[in-house]
């Protein structure tokens, strides 16, 4: 069997594993409930979701590929060694969900290698499943997605957001310095988390392009494949190749992506001046 048929055959059973984590999170939502009135209760109420689904959901993955591993820290960065590794977030947007907002779900790649070969997103809320294989294409409920055709970065709603809070002084001033930059370069400007579900608006062709400053592999790693699948570009922010190891990442429509890359360029040598 290929290599394509594999994940071909894979791909029905990745999307219901996801499928029933994202029912479960689904029963627990409140968009009208009490929400988390400190730090210590939002924390608590995050922990308690990612316990409801998170067992299972490896469980269940790790099963389907024999010999495969897991990645427990959901907030890791960088490098993976060979071989398969499934990167999932079993609440993407664990704080949207916590507080009542729409915005989440439930994630898994399969990353054979160090690439994405296999990605399943799915949007409870919204009833939007995304799925992406290497080589077969990506799609939202069945239906082929492809990217923007714009040209025009002047034209275009382009987007950042937050990898992880904390990240500290050069990091916050970098992601300011790129929002004023593209404040005068788009023309539209989004801020939002969580990455992913960002990134799937690039690859619907919603959105004309995303760059983030570091890393998450779990908030990143479904939506390359699902962009490059869509006919989208991901590289750095020097516009080289992205992998895994690199420190911060720009997915775009290609008639875009050159403006995007020099506008983020100029606005990294207004900082380091």
């Amino acid at each position: 069997m290929s290599h394509q048929m594999n994940l071909t055959t894979l791909l029905p059973a990745v999307v219901d594993v996801v499928k029933d984590a994202g029912a479960i999170l689904r029963s627990r939502f409140s968009g009208t409930g009490m929400r988390p009135a400190d730090g210590p209760s939002l924390i608590a109420a995050i922990d308690a979701n990612d316990a409801a689904v998170e067992d299972g959901l490896r469980g269940a993955l790790l099963a389907l590929v024999p010999g495969s591993g897991w990645i427990d820290d959901e907030e890791a960065g960088g490098a993976l060694p060979a071989g398969d590794w499934w990167v999932a977030d079993p609440v993407e947007g664990n704080v949207n969900h916590v507080h009542g907002g729409a915005v989440w779900g439930v994630t898994a790649t399969l990353v054979r290698d160090g690439e994405p070969v296999l990605a399943v997103v799915y949007a409870p809320m919204q009833d939007r499943l995304y799925t992406a294989t290497k080589g077969g294409g990506a799609t939202c409920n069945g239906t082929r997605l492809q990217v923007s055709r714009k040209e025009d970065l002047g034209g275009a709603i382009v987007g950042t957001g937050q990898a992880r809070p904390g990240e500290g002084p050069v990091v916050h001033a970098a992601i300011g310095a790129s929002v004023h930059a593209m404040l005068n370069a788009a023309l539209l400007v989004r801020m939002a988390v969580p990455a992913t579900f960002e990134i799937v608006e690039v690859a619907s062709g919603r959105m004309d392009a995303f760059w983030q400053f570091t890393q998450v592999r779990s908030g990143l790693a479904a939506g390359v494949l699902l962009v490059s699948e869509a006919g989208g570009l991901v590289t750095d922010t020097q516009g080289r190749p992205w992998h895994f190891g690199s420190d911060n990442i720009v997915l775009a429509a290609p008639g875009v992506h050159a403006a995007v890359v020099a506008c983020l360029n100029e606005a990294d040598a207004r900082v380091t001046q």
